[in-house]
């Protein structure tokens, strides 16, 4: 059985990015940290639309955690391989920088930069192996331009994306590939506060982007055809930034 890993995949760009990868014959391993209400509507999602998978929970910043539930996951099903990683999971404490707690900076740099060291550097050892394997980083247009108040947000996205780079020449000879995609303004639970009619003026193409077109592009760097691209970042931000 083929599967792909998605974190964070219990809502919005990565609730989209299970279902795609459902429809494309993924057994979708669900990964959250707290909602597993959220996460089973998601697998009941992939249901309905004829896709498979399971919830996983785990913090993907908490080392053990990720040894004890997605190492167990990998140690009880060696038939099966984990063929795409989608390291998704992320979350914003915006602030700005002179007001900034120690903890606002920790846990933002820690959910989406050891985040994805730790998830990653267990289910390569698998891909390795096999030579052959996706990874797909969901970083942010912050990670390439920065934005105010969103210093440790900026700084976190920024590293997986040189990481990304990095990991791209590392692993490339045995048939992985590595990429990051960028999303600007995507209309999910993150940018739920956000002046749209305000912020539309500042997009080419003047409105918030869609989850599911995140997804596409994931649905794409997860597939055989994108073999021989390797350690990019796309944007997917109307146009506002490249």
């Amino acid at each position: 059985m083929k599967c792909a890993l998605v974190t964070g995949g219990s809502r919005g760009i990565g609730r989209a990015i299970c279902i795609k990868l459902a429809a494309m014959g993924y057994h979708v391993l669900i990964n959250y940290k707290d909602n597993r209400e959220a996460a089973e509507i998601t697998l009941a999602s992939l249901h309905e639309k004829g896709g498979d998978g399971e919830v996983l929970k785990f913090d993907v910043g908490n080392k053990e955690e990720v040894a004890e539930a997605l190492g167990g996951w990998i140690a009880a099903h060696t038939e099966n391989r984990i063929e795409v990683l989608v390291n998704n999971a992320g979350i914003k404490e915006d602030v700005l920088l002179m007001w900034m707690k120690d903890e606002q900076w920790n846990n933002v740099i820690n959910t989406s930069l050891n985040g994805f060291f730790y998830v990653t550097k267990l289910v390569l050892q698998d891909m390795l192996m096999q030579k052959y394997g996706r990874i797909i980083n969901i970083v942010s247009l912050s990670g390439l331009k920065g934005l105010p108040g969103q210093t440790n947000y900026s700084a976190a996205k920024g590293g997986v994306i040189a990481a990304t780079k990095a990991l791209a020449q590392e692993v490339g000879r045995r048939n992985i590939t590595v990429n990051a995609i960028a999303p600007g303004f995507i209309k999910t639970d993150m940018t739920e506060g956000l002046d749209e009619k305000q912020l539309r003026s500042l997009i080419p193409v003047s409105r918030f982007g869609e989850p599911e077109e995140v997804a596409h592009a994931v649905g794409f760097f997860a597939s055989a055809e994108s073999s021989y691209i390797t350690g990019e970042v796309l944007s997917i931000n109307g146009g506002m930034y490249s």
